[in-house]
């Protein structure tokens, strides 16, 4: 937290670049930097309010808060009708958690541990959760594969809707279940693992600040890709699928690197797997049914995307079942994930 600290000194001068309509990269870098802070307090609130409401309301907190940050850039890119940024940025998050946090968790404490061991059951039913996720998000993109752009966005609106509830149910339903066998699924029996920073009050003053600011930093964050993307030659892709997920779930890697210098790779396993599950099951669906505020967004993905998601979500499942893992499988996370930046970097 203390380096968080120092980040914050980012959100003022993203605010004044943007009133003084300073360099559009820079002013992009800025926001970037600022939304970084904010998502790990706005994290570290979430989860000492719920130690303090204990485990089924607490666990229902850091269920919906876990990817607030990525919920509310996605609004606001979907204000902006920059679908492509969000369902990339979407994707983007499930590959980051698997490939990039997973990654470096696993290389970083295999360096210190050498074998790095943990429950393989732990893991095992948000893993298969993911699968399911996998499953659904693909089914809308095969029965639309030789459908025209312009007609996924009209007569296929209930399509895509009709999915994204059917996802939600599944979600809750699972969310429901995991309070009563699987409880660790959402991190509320790690509580001690994690010491309480501020008291109760304190805890929601700061989640409701932190929330407020990193809703100011997403809207000029959205408005600044269009002039940035231009401006330094980088496509939208690489914004959305790299950028901004490294953007919003910064704090939470930190965590997860920390849980696995430590040897607690159970925490950094459910940080990661958990969280990208709240983005499949989540995020995605809640931000197609907010779009039927604006401009309906439909749930179909490219296939670069699926894919990217299909093989992550392979890759994790492979990683929970095994029960012990060593640096080298986290550089093999790692490379995969390398390979895919400067992939989008190159060829967008």
């Amino acid at each position: 937290m203390k380096y968080l600290k120092i980040l914050l000194l980012c959100v003022p001068l993203s605010f004044i670049g943007e009133y003084l309509n300073w360099n559009a990269t820079l002013v992009f870098f800025l926001t970037c930097v600022s939304i970084i802070p904010l998502a790990g307090y706005l994290g570290n609130a979430t989860e000492d309010i719920a130690a303090y409401t204990g485990p089924k309301f607490g666990g229902f907190l850091n269920a919906t808060f876990g990817n607030a940050t990525e919920l509310i850039i996605s609004f606001f890119a979907i204000k902006a009708g920059l679908f492509d940024v969000v369902k990339a940025s979407l994707a983007g998050s499930v590959l980051g958690n698997i490939l990039l946090v997973l990654g470096c968790s696993i290389f970083i404490g295999g360096i210190k541990h050498k074998e790095l061991k943990y429950d393989s059951q732990l893991g095992t039913f948000t893993a298969t959760m993911l699968l399911f996720a996998v499953i659904g998000l693909s089914l809308p993109a095969v029965f639309t594969f030789n459908v025209s752009e312009k007609l996924i966005s009209s007569e296929y609106e209930s399509f895509s809707v009709i999915t994204s509830i059917i996802l939600l149910i599944i979600y809750v339903v699972g969310m429901i279940y995991s309070f009563k066998t699987q409880k660790d699924l959402y991190g509320v029996e790690h509580a001690d693992d994690i010491d309480n920073r501020w008291s109760l009050p304190v805890s929601i003053i700061i989640l409701g600040i932190a929330t407020v600011l990193i809703a100011i930093e997403s809207e000029i964050l959205v408005s600044g890709i269009e002039p940035m993307t231009e401006a330094a030659g980088i496509s939208r892709m690489f914004v959305g699928l790299i950028l901004i997920p490294i953007v919003g779930n910064a704090a939470e890697h930190s965590t997860a690197v920390i849980m696995a210098l430590k040897n607690k790779m159970d925490i950094s396993i459910e940080i990661a797997v958990g969280s990208s599950l709240q983005i499949a099951l989540f995020v995605i669906p809640v931000s197609v049914l907010l779009s039927l505020i604006y401009t309906p967004m439909s749930i179909i993905f490219k296939p670069i995307e699926l894919f990217l998601i299909g093989a992550s979500v392979l890759i994790a499942n492979q990683v929970v079942k095994a029960g012990r893992s060593n640096w080298m499988e986290g550089l093999k996370l790692l490379s995969v994930y390398l390979i895919a930046a400067v992939g989008f970097f190159i060829v967008g």
